[in-house]
Order: structure tokens, then sequence, then C-alpha cells
């Protein structure tokens, strides 16, 4: 008999089926389209008394387990009577027993994510479609060449009707009969919108200069255009031979890894974790503690978005929600060992399921390993010359995405001094639209190739942070560094060079940005535990990715469907239903649905909720600004940015003071002139 899933547990792929064969029977006649079959997390109240008394030692005997849940979405094809629209539904289906519908609810005007499924099949009815081949027989492509048609998401611009899915496909050119080759370096004019039901309904020419808008005029393509393959292609098959002066690196753990994992459960050092996986936010943290002591209930990035600058129509479209629209947890990466991991790896796998509800496995879509970070802390008695050393070794959970052209490496790093970053990396191939070989570029794109432009773009993510610290009830405190006046009789500072620091705490749900002018730093606090020296809350600090907002202006609907995208922060009180910071739905969303819509709302009702001594929960939104670089071409290299969060005052002292301070007799590391590897044992604790 299989074990009890752990409340945080995925769904098994037996519970996959099983919650299926609970809904078939709701809808008689049709058959379903499974969109989604996933956990419905338990609501945070059934689940903070289960994992007390599981850390207790006794959840079997002191709290009962929370209800075992599954979220399903399902579409339902159309019938002429309702216009041939489709139907989305979402169930609440309970697992235990026989298994019951919970909640029914018809989604009128929702969307479901885009696959690639979807995708293949809106490919395929642009290529079959007889206006379409007769448009790209005026190209007048050159010999062997081949048409490539990638479909997104359709970003609302107010121009058509979103109560039915549409699909924009833009076409490019595959010049070298390879699948591999690089298709994204020939920009195609040509541009069509495909309906739900897969049906062209509008061709037109796209704009291939500043002031050139959407027309008909049909023009071949330009040979000129013609790029080397040195240039234009990043495979290697297809490049000439790498450099070849990169010897091996390998990472060696003789005694295994430092990590165990029990399940889900993981536990290395001083920390424990449940990991969790979905079809939207792909890789999520659960109860997270150090040293037995609750720091986080949940960490998750929550959403991302990526707005293009290009203000000609129809460009404005390319607006992506990357997780809401296609799923971070379904467009996750097979991680390959030895490539995209190094060391010793533990792979996690993931579940979603076909459109028939039966289920799918993400084979090693999180690997978790361990990392060497370069020195934890060191010093020198400059009296003795004796140094004291002590290595930093992370552990890392990292999952890897692919949406269409882009790459996002999304990594958890966890420190022997308790401290936690978030690292996202940016890399893959720019997304790019035709442009004149002749002409400038236009003030919001680079040229990277002829008549290929790489139009200036956000990549905004929110960081969704569910304190738990010594607790549930926190408060968020925010802490400025400020100049001490001068010239002021009721302030002592003669020499015009004292600073002190000021706090106050947030006592409503709000929208908060930063300010490195004041060092403007932002702590999660229990107020009701007090650190025994200092005498100040206990707590942890957030350490920003300082980054540039929204661009695109308020008015908007890039910013009506990103509110996210308006403040660096934002506290709420917690809601087991508020997930998202644009909502639950962002395929052709209006707004209206985001963080701050759901905080205004919450008003017009009474009194804005407290967020002080309080359940609550902190989204940091960050990104970047990318404007590219003849360097980003024909594949860009990563772009990192990182988000900490750091004790301050939670211990007594450094919490790393305990780690073994580094040997060589350990490390083992090997002089470039003496092969022979030999050391006195003790060379981080010798005199210098």
């Amino acid at each position: 008999m299989a074990p009890t899933p752990h409340p945080f547990d995925p769904l098994t792929p037996e519970e996959i089926r099983k919650a299926a064969s609970v809904v078939r029977p709701q809808f008689p006649g049709h058959e379903p389209n499974f969109r989604v079959i996933t956990l419905k997390e338990p609501l945070k109240k059934h689940m903070i008394p289960f994992l007390d008394s599981q850390h207790a030692g006794a959840a079997s005997a002191a709290s009962p387990r929370p209800p075992r849940e599954a979220r399903v979405q399902v579409v339902i094809g159309g019938t002429d009577d309702d216009g041939g629209a489709n139907q989305l539904f979402e169930l609440i289906v309970d697992l235990t027993g026989d298994g019951s519908v919970v909640k029914k609810d018809y989604l009128k005007g929702r969307h479901s994510y885009i696959d690639s499924a979807y995708m293949q099949a809106v490919e395929a009815a642009c290529m079959a479609d007889p206006r379409i081949k007769a448009e790209i027989e005026t190209l007048d492509l050159p010999p062997g060449a081949t048409v490539i048609v990638e479909p997104w998401a359709y970003a609302t611009d107010g121009m058509i009707d979103v109560s039915q899915r549409t699909s924009m496909c833009w076409f490019y050119l595959r010049l070298l009969d390879n699948p591999d080759a690089n298709y994204y370096a020939y920009p195609l004019d040509l541009c069509a919108e495909v309906s739900e039901s897969l049906q062209v309904t509008k061709i037109y020419r796209l704009p291939s200069a500043e002031h050139e808008r959407i027309h008909n005029n049909r023009r071949p393509f330009d040979r000129r255009r013609t790029q080397d393959v040195s240039a234009s292609e990043y495979h290697p098959d297809l490049r000439p031979p790498p450099r070849q002066t990169t010897k091996p690196y390998q990472v060696v753990q003789p005694e295994g890894p430092s990590f165990t994992t029990d399940g889900n459960a993981l536990s290395w050092e001083k920390w424990t974790l449940h990991v969790g996986f979905n079809y939207r936010e792909g890789l999520t943290l659960h109860d997270v503690r150090y040293d037995g002591r609750s720091l986080f209930y949940r960490l998750s990035l929550a959403e991302m978005f990526v707005p293009y600058g290009d203000p000609r129509a129809p460009y404005p479209r390319k607006g992506a929600f990357d997780l809401g629209n296609d799923g971070a947890g379904i467009n996750a990466n097979n991680l390959q060992l030895g490539c995209d991991c190094l060391g010793t790896i533990k792979y996690f796998d993931g579940w979603h399921n076909t459109s028939r509800g039966e289920p799918m496995r993400l084979p090693n879509v999180v690997c978790c390993h361990e990392q060497d970070d370069g020195i934890l802390w060191k010093h020198t008695n400059f009296r003795t010359g004796n140094a004291v050393v002590t290595r930093s070794r992370i552990l890392v959970l990292q999952t890897i995405i692919t949406v269409s052209n882009y790459e996002y490496i999304f990594a958890f790093h966890l420190g022997q001094d308790a401290s936690i970053h978030y690292e996202v990396r940016a890399t893959g191939i720019l997304s790019t639209v035709p442009i004149n070989i002749d002409d400038k570029a236009p003030p919001y794109g680079t040229i990277v190739a002829p008549g290929v432009l790489a139009p200036y773009h956000q990549h905004l993510f929110c960081l969704r942070i569910d304190p738990a610290i010594d607790g549930h009830a926190n408060s968020l405190q925010v802490e400025e560094s400020e100049a001490l006046p001068v010239d002021d009789p009721e302030v002592h500072n003669p020499f015009a060079m004292g600073y002190v620091t000021k706090s106050r705490f947030i006592d409503q749900e709000t929208g908060l940005d930063l300010d490195f002018n004041k060092s403007r730093v932002f702590k999660m606090v229990n107020e009701g535990v007090k650190n025994p020296v200092t005498g100040t809350p206990v707590g942890f600090k957030l350490l920003p990715a300082y980054s540039q907002l929204l661009l695109a202006h308020p008015s908007s609907w890039h910013a009506k469907r990103s509110e996210f995208g308006q403040h660096a922060l934002w506290v709420t009180r917690y809601d087991d239903e508020e997930t998202f910071p644009s909502g639950r739905h962002t395929m052709q969303s209006l707004g209206g649905e985001g963080i701050a819509s759901g905080m205004a709302a919450r008003r017009q009702c009474g009194a804005a909720p407290s967020v002080r001594n309080e359940d609550l929960v902190v989204w940091h939104t960050f990104g970047s600004t990318h404007n590219p670089r003849i360097e980003d071409w024909p594949v860009m290299p990563a772009e990192k940015m990182l988000v900490g969060l750091k004790p301050v005052n939670f211990f007594t002292g450094n919490p790393g003071l305990d780690v073994a301070v580094s040997t060589q007799e350990s490390n083992k590391s090997v002089l470039v002139d003496d092969s022979s590897g030999k050391g006195d044992g003790i060379c981080c604790q010798a005199k210098i």
C-alpha cells in the first residue's frame, strides 16, 4: 500500500486519475478536455496545527490530517447553440474516500493557459490556410527555406473581442535544413491571428520601419539579410568548432551529499523544508525551518510579466505572463546530469496531466545539490599572523523553464548562515521583428543582424514571501538610515558625521518602494519574540533586487493587467485564495484582478485589513529592463538577478560560527606547479 502523501506533496499519479474519474460524470455527453489537475493546497488554518504536531513528533495522534483536494480545470467544447465558444470550468474535488465534487464553477470569459499541443494546432491551422500559402508565395523565399510559425498568447490591447481566445502568429524563416537552426535570425513581415476554433481570422504585413504601420503591401524577402552561420547560429552542429582552452572541471563528493530526503521532505545542515511543484509556479518551498525554528510558511515565484516596448501595432500584443499564460511547471526542462546541474545530484519529478486526465510525468524538473560559495567568514589576527577561514557551502534547488525563445533559471540558495537567496538567470534568444535593411534602428530596439530588430522589453518577476518568523503573527518594519542634522542645538553631532536609523511599522495593506538614498530596509519581524541580547523583535530582512518598475503608463493595458509592477514591495493580509499578484486567470485578462485591485476591494468593504501582528504576505517585484545589445546575439549570456532573505537579530550571534573551518585535508586543492596535491593539511589556519 502506497504511503499517505504529505499534505504539501503534489498529487500522485493515482490521485490525478481519481480526480479525473470524479469530474467526468459532471459533464454527461461531453468528453472534458482536462487542462489542470493539481493540488489544492490545504487551508492554512488546517495546516498550522498539523505542522506543529508533526514537528512535535505526534502528527498522527495530535492533529487531524487536512483534507486532500484537487483543483481541476476542464474545457468543454462549444456547440452551434452557444456560438461555438469553449467553456472553462473549475472544480474542487475531495480525494478522500470515493471522492466527490466540493465546488463547481463556470468561469465565463476566462481562458486556460496555452500549451505546446495547442500551439502546434495553431501552427498547423496557419500553414494549411490557402491565404497564408498565397502570402508566403509573394515573399519569393530562397530555395530550400522553411517557414516557421510561432504562436503567442494575445496580450490584450483593446482592439479585439477577448471573450474567445486569440493567438498571434509570428512568422520566421529557417534557411538551413536543420531543425535546430536559429529561425529568429530571419523574422518575416507576415502576421496572422487565429481564433480558438483554429480559424485564421486576419492576415497582414508587419511594420518594417519606424514610421510604418500595419499594411498589406507585399514585398519579397530581402536576400541581403542572409547571414553567415558564425553570426546567426548558436547550436554547435551549425557553428565553427568551439574553443579548446577549457580543461575538465569536476565536482566530486567522495562521501556523498550532506543532505537527506524523505519523499519531498528535505534536510540539510540545520535546514528542513518541503519541496513542492505545480503546473503554474513550478518549484515551491513549504514549511521552511532552521534549527527547528519556523522561518517561512511558503516561498514561490508567483508571476512574471514580459512587456515589450515597441509601440507600433501589433507589437503591443507582446506582453507575456510566462507563469499565468504558459506555466513554469509545464514548461520545466528535464535537467541534464553534468550540464544543468553539477556534482552529486538529487532530482525531483513533477506530475501534470494529459487532456484525457491521465497522469503525465515531468522528469527531473528540480535538481538539488551542494555548491561551494566562496568564503563564509574569515579573520586574520594581525598580531599573530594566524588566519581562520570557513568556506561557505550552499544548498541549491534549481529549475529551468523554456518559454518560446527564452530560458529562465530559477534557484533557491540556502546558506549555512541561515540566509536564503533567490536567483533568476535569463538566457535564450531575443524575440525579433523585421526592419528594412537600410534603416537605422528606431528608438525602442537594437539591430542585431541585417534586417533584424530586437525590441526593448522588461522582465518583471514577483516573489511571494509568506513569513512565519517564530510563528504566524508577524509585522513589516521599514528601517531607514538618516544623517543626523548639523548645527541643531538639540542634537549632538559636532563633527557632522553621525547617522541613525529610524523605523516604523506598516499597519495596513499597501504598496511600497525602495530608496537607496536612505538604505531603506524591509524587515519581517515577530514583535512578540524579543532577541535576548538586542531587545528588538526577531526577524528576517529582504535584500531586494534593485530594478526599474513597469515603464508602461498606468492607463495602458500592460499596467492594468500587471498591477504588481506598480511597486517594488507589497504587503497584504494572508488569504488562501490570493496566490497570484495578477489574478488566477491572466490569459487575455482585462485587469482589475491583481494585487492592487484586491486591496482596493477590501477597503471598500470596510476598514483596510491590519497587517501588524497578523498573518501577512510580502510580495517583491524585481526584474530587468532589457535593452538588447549585440552581445546578446545569437544567444544571450545569462543575466543574473538576486533577492536575499537574511536573519536580522534572529539569533544571538553568527549562525555560521559553528561551521567547520576549511582545511587542505578536506578540500584537496592542487598547486598548478605541483600536481602531487600535497599540503600541510592546515593551510587555512596557518600563519601568513
